[in-house]
């Protein structure tokens, strides 16, 4: 393609999309507010699916990259590199148990502030945006016993409502390195599903604007994480 970018081994992953287009903008003579290849431009000259592009794409505007606009299409806002567009982080997978545990004590430090300042701050619309996930994984978790997906999404709302992009954007380096686990760690679908009430306790605090309470119930749903981890992997 005369795109520049050049196709990708199918067993690459999100990340390696968006180190993909990092080369590309440093390559390319783009200056902040130009245009980005087309979705179908961006799919066909990496080999890759639609839901990959979207979700390479989505990464980078989380990192304040680019910038989407819907039915014109996406544009630059800053310039990066594929090796700077990614914190180098890494886990070893060997042992699931310690990759877990090592991911929840940087989650306690982030989702726990994270929710303290969505209380604070949360707009109307951040609090309605919030609402519908919590619904939606609700509604999930009855229906299949499980809601991985649904419950990121809900907590994306939180990290939104802090109105500290830092928080996002942190996530985001780090949800490639163990997102994996998180589908159906120790081949158990009940993994943390005793945190699943707690999450509608901690958008009342939040609702309610009690940055304590709300600090506190994110740490009653890791802590849950934490003792499923130890009793899964004995």
């Amino acid at each position: 393609m005369s795109v520049g970018l050049v196709a990708l081994p199918r067993s690459y992953r999100t990340a390696d999309a968006v180190t993909a287009l990092g080369d590309f903008i440093a390559r390319s003579d783009l200056s902040p507010g130009e245009k980005l290849p087309s979705e179908r431009e961006i799919m066909e000259a990496l080999g890759v699916g639609r839901s990959t592009v979207r979700e390479a794409v989505r990464q980078l505007q989380a990192l304040g990259v680019v910038q989407t606009r819907k039915g014109v299409g996406t544009f630059l806002l800053t310039r990066v590199s594929g090796k700077t567009v990614h914190l180098p982080l890494h886990l070893e997978t060997g042992e699931l148990r310690d990759a877990l545990l090592q991911t929840l004590e940087v989650r306690r430090g982030l989702e726990a502030e994270a929710s303290a300042l969505a209380a604070t701050r949360a707009t109307a619309s951040d609090l309605e945006r919030m609402r519908q996930t919590l619904e939606e994984m609700e509604r999930v978790h009855l229906e299949r016993g499980t809601a991985g997906r649904e419950d990121l999404a809900f907590h994306l709302t939180i990290y939104d409502a802090s109105r500290n992009p830092l928080f996002r954007q942190l996530l985001e380096q780090i949800r490639e390195a163990f997102e994996h686990f998180f589908e159906k760690p120790f081949d158990r679908p009940d993994f943390a599903r005793r945190s699943f009430p707690f999450h509608r306790e901690l958008f009342d605090a939040i609702s309610a604007g009690d940055a304590e309470t709300a600090r506190g119930k994110t740490l009653a749903i890791l802590d849950i994480v934490e003792e499923d981890i130890k009793d899964m992997s004995r």
